[in-house]
Formats: structure tokens, sequence, C-alpha cells
């Protein structure tokens, strides 16, 4: 019997029954072969993700049009009959785990990474996204100038209906259950339903019909092809969060024509690409913040639902099924960050869930944006096959570890799982390094999960530590192997003048007791009343928040060419700033804002209510940087 019945009940979809309500939601790995093909890695990952439990899967952003259009570098293709074999395998391998499949089909338009330019859109336009996959190139000593973008004409557009049904098609002879259109985040499709996006003066623009007719030529066009009994997913966004763009009202009358032409399921996304903020969900969104839109959408159509974005906690995504505010629950990073979330929460383990703590590092700064291969910053295992074949070592070495840190913790993990006896050296009184500093960080309470959960396993699997110790050399020559752990150090700099000198990691130390991995001696250090915060804008704006509580926190540092101060705005804001090409202040608010709407229409309403987050939390305030 599962812990959690309602999220381990069948759903049936179409002619296709899901074993349970646990949806793995599109995400683009960017692992195929450089043809667009299936690779290994395509496979093993998405094996993986049926392994753990996941009762539907859909495989992300599968490109109809190779030539014209392909969301990333290495995204699938499925222009060409010699993609069925490959596709194949890649259904296979999740099948023989019990879950059911679907592909889908996504043609990024105007975001498109391969080609770079001539890039096909609903609409003429010169687009800045700099947190699109398909940003403009800028180089070293270049200036960003925008990215053209032109029209389809009418026959493009008739021929992409086209393509996007025999790619369908395709998908179906490679033995899936269904096909998805990705019809949000500003992609293709999303442009022509946009009313912010398609500013076409033809039949296919204006209007709601005729914002409509794309999509539903599509969905027609499979059927013909398919078959009206093959299932077909729609994943859109609800609200836009731009000036123009669609909101919630227009988004259920978009329900209603789907279900009306055949849909299958809803697959509720967020934003488009001028509004990444609401699609990204940055550390600071509180979970169940998107529940409002499977609740309005659920009230109009008989179909399944699918809500996604930033839900990690079993008992909040079962209440939410028990009480009809979603039909499945949606998880992509999560399952990038573990992808046994299901199993787990079925075993009744949730404690051992690694959940995802939404830094976006892994899974879009350092793999999308820089044109490479997923990953996860907490999950080294994430699209790294030879972890899947860990065996129990031959001949079992004593493993000495220099620095509790996640780090030497990862690596003490790994070690004892496969049967090595480790010793854990910190020097303080606590596990945890640098991380720790996240529990006082405004907006970043989520690190902790991590910290939490990886001192959790050290515990669990009985690791030998030994706190407030700095093994010498010949302590350490007892070992067979040694690791070096140790991290960085902080710079702390000559200040003339001044009293003392704090480190940050003193001035930030959690004060809470009741952490169940408090040391005992973990104190903060008193900072006075006027403080000088000496470091970087972002790291600097932290530490003045937790000065304010014990003194007069101030901003200051050396006067250097092309530095100003920064004053105000939330930590995540400034951080997009600095990731902006261009540097300006708007460009950073849109990369990562609050949305409007959803502030004002959430503040103080209680998770029932439909538009708060988790046990009645309220939505950040919207900040700009000044």
């Amino acid at each position: 019997m599962p812990h959690y019945e309602h999220l381990f009940t069948p759903i049936r979809i179409g002619n296709m029954t899901v074993p349970n309500r646990i949806c793995h939601v599109p995400t683009d790995v960017s692992s195929s072969n450089a043809d667009g093909s299936v690779s290994e890695r395509d496979i093993h990952h998405h094996s993986e993700i049926a392994k753990g439990g996941a009762g539907l899967i859909i495989v992300g952003a599968t490109s109809p049009d190779g030539k014209t259009g392909r969301p990333t570098v290495t995204g699938l293709v499925a222009d060409s009959d010699t993609f069925i074999p490959g596709l194949a395998r890649l259904a296979e391998g999740m099948h023989k785990y019990g879950a059911k499949c679907v592909v889908q089909l996504q043609h990024p338009g105007r975001q498109c990474a391969v080609p770079r330019y001539n890039t096909m859109s609903a609409t003429d336009m010169v687009v800045k996204l700099p947190w699109s996959a398909g940003h403009e190139i800028v180089y070293e000593n270049a200036e960003e100038k925008g990215k053209p973008v032109r029209a389809m004409t009418t026959e493009e557009v008739v021929d992409m209906v086209d393509k996007f049904s025999e790619a369908a098609w395709r998908v179906k002879q490679a033995g899936f259950d269904g096909v998805e259109l990705h019809a949000a985040h500003g992609y293709l499709i999303s442009q022509f339903m946009s009313p912010y996006l398609n500013k076409r003066i033809d039949r296919w623009g204006g209007s709601f019909e005729n914002r409509m007719r794309f999509p539903l030529a599509i969905i027609s066009s499979i059927q013909k092809k398919c078959g009206k009994d093959f299932p077909i997913l729609v994943r859109y966004s609800v609200d836009e969060w731009v000036e123009g763009g669609r909101e919630l009202e227009e988004s259920v009358r978009m329900a209603v024509e789907f279900e009306q032409a055949g849909v299958a399921a809803l697959d509720l996304s967020q934003c488009i690409q001028e509004s990444p903020g609401a699609g990204f969900d940055p550390m600071y969104y509180p979970e169940g913040w998107t529940v409002y839109a499977s609740q309005a959408v659920k009230k109009a159509v008989s179909i399944p639902v699918i809500n996604s974005h930033t839900f990690r906690n079993p008992d909040y995504c079962d209440q939410l099924v028990a009480n009809g505010d979603t039909d499945m629950i949606g998880l992509a990073r999560q399952l990038l960050c573990d992808p046994y979330w299901p199993m787990k929460a079925y075993m009744g383990k949730p404690e051992q869930i690694r959940r995802c703590i939404s830094c976006l590092t892994g899974c879009w700064q350092e793999s999308m944006m820089a044109k490479k291969e997923i990953g996860c910053a907490i999950n080294p295992a994430c699209g790294h096959m030879e972890f899947d074949d860990l065996q129990p070592a031959a001949t079992p070495l004593k493993v000495g570890i220099v620095g509790g840190g996640p780090a030497g913790m990862e690596a003490a993990r790994i070690a004892t799982v496969r049967g090595h006896k480790v010793t854990l050296f910190e020097k303080t009184g606590e596990l945890g390094g640098a991380i720790l500093g996240c529990c006082m960080a405004p907006g970043k309470e989520k690190m902790k999960w991590y910290a939490d959960w990886i001192r959790g396993q050290i515990k669990d699997l009985n690791v030998d530590v030994r706190l407030h110790t700095s093994p010498t050399v010949e302590q350490l020559k007892e070992f067979d192997v040694v690791l070096n752990a140790t991290g960085a150090v902080s710079y702390v700099p000559e200040c003339i003048g001044a009293e003392r000198v704090v480190p940050f990691e003193q001035a930030i130390a959690c004060p809470k007791v009741n952490c169940p991995f408090h040391p005992g001696d973990r104190k903060m250090r008193r900072t006075g009343e006027k403080v000088l915060v000496w470091g970087r804008p972002l790291r600097r704006r932290r530490h003045r928040r937790r000065a304010g509580g014990h003194g007069q926190g101030r901003d200051h540092r050396h006067r250097q060419k092309g530095v100003r101060r920064q004053r105000g705005g939330h930590p995540y804001v400034c951080a997009a700033q600095a990731l902006c090409p261009d540097g300006r202040r708007g460009a950073a608010q849109r990369a990562l804002q609050v949305p409007r709407q959803g502030v004002r229409e959430q503040h103080g309403v209680q998770r029932r209510g439909g538009q708060g987050g988790a046990d009645g939390q309220k939505l950040p305030a919207h900040r700009t940087c000044h």
C-alpha cells in the first residue's frame, strides 16, 4: 500500500492508462547526437527516471524540422524516418519499467539555438532574450545588438503544420504512447497564440480565433495521420506575465478550445522569455504558487490537467491531488536532482529525497546557456552513466577525507556506499562548510534542504566523522587514499584603522539552536552598531541585511573604475543583472522578476484559496534594481 494513495492512483489520458499521478514534464536534456538522433545518454537519462517510478514521462524539446529550428545545440530531432529506430529504443527504455511515455514536439521559432540567424517567427521583430538558450551570441569585444527574426510566409506556416504531424507520425511509429505540442514559453506555437508576440494581420493573427488557427491546424493534421485515439497533449503558459500578454481568463478559454479539438490532456506552464522568472522559478519562489492555474482550468474542462513548477514535497503534492486542485503533479528539475523521488514517496521515505534547491546552475546556466549537456549542481550522477554501474569495491580501502563541506560529504557518501572505510575530518564543530551561510541569506533557505539531506546521509551511513579536527600529515599517512576537500578560504583584506575584521561566515552564522545538526558551540559574531561590508555587490547586500539586525549595516568598497554602488533589489534580480550581456537594469528585472499580477492577486491568499504558496505562504514582493 503506497504511503501517498492519491499520488499513486492511476489516471486515464485518452486511451492511455498512466499508473500514477507523477509526470516528468518535458525537459530538454540537450544530450542527443549532433544530428539530433537519440544518444545512449538520452536513453540512460529517461530510463533512470522511469526506473525511479514516474508514471508519465514527456521527452522534451524534439524538433519537427531540425533545419529551421532546434532549441538547443544537441536537442532531439524527428524530421526524418531515419530517427525512428533511435526513438524506438528510447521508448523501450522507459516502457520496460512500466512508465508511459510521450514526445514533446517543439519548434523554437525566434528562440533557435540552431540555426543562429534567419530564424522564423510569427512576426518580424528584433529580440533580446539573454535567458534563452537561443540568445544572441555576443563576442568578447562586441556589443549586443539584438537578434532579428522574420515572419513566416503563409506557405511556410502551412508547411510547418505538415512537418509537425509528420513528426508525430514518426513518434507513434517508434512506439510512444502519445505526443505533446510545446505551446509555452515563447516558442513557435506560443508565438502564434500570444497576443503579445503575434502581430500578424492575416488569418494567422489578430483575433483569438486567428491566433488559435495554427495550433488547431496542427492538432487536426496529427489526428488525420495518427488517428483520433492517439493522445495529444498541449503545454501552454496560463499567464505570460507581460503587459499585453495572455492572462488567466483567455487561457481558460483556450483550454475549452483544446478539449473540443480532441486534446487528451493539458500541461500548464507559465511565462514567455520576456518574463522567464515565472518559468524558471528561482530559489525564492514558494512551493505551489501556480496552483491557481490548474484550479481555474479544471473548472472549465473534463480532461486531465497537469500542473508543475516548484513542487518538492510528497505530502503537499498528495494533498493537491486529493483536493482536486490538479490531476497530475509535474516534476522537471526535481527529477534531475533525484530521479527516485516517486519511489521514495511510494515507500514512505520523503526524508530520503534530495530536493531540488532551484539554483538554476547545472540545469540551465552552466548547461543550456553555455551550449553544453544538462547536469545538476547537487546530483553529480545526473547525466553521467558511469554512476549507474557503481559496484562494491573489490578491495575496500581506508579513505581519509579532509573537509566536511558539500564536496567532502558527497565523496564520503559515494566511497562508503561502495564499501570503503571512510574517515571524514572537519576542523569546525559541524559539517556543511560554506553552504551553511544559506540559513540567514534572504531567499536562499532552500539550500538548507541540501545541507540537511547530505548531513543526514552521512549520519545514516555511519561515516566516521572527526569534528574539531585538522589531521596532521603523519595521521593521514595511515590511509590508503586521502582526498583534499578543504575548499576555499575567505579573503580578509587589510583594513587600516578597523578595530576588528569579521569573516562573512561568522557574521551570518545561524543562531538557531533548534536545528537537529546544531553543534552546540556555533555562535554568530556580533558586528556592533556601525559596520563596513567589503566585497562583491551581491554578497555585500545579503550581509548588510543580516547586519541590519545587529547594527547599522553600510555598503562601502574601493572606488574602482566602472563600478557603482547597487541599492535595493532582490539578490536574484541583481544576479540576473550581472548575467545580462548589456547590463541594463530593465533586462535584469525582466530576467528573474516575480510576476506582477501574481503578487497583486496573491498577497494574503491562503493555499486553499487557490493562489497562495504552500501552507499559506505569500509570494515575495516585487523588487527591482535601482
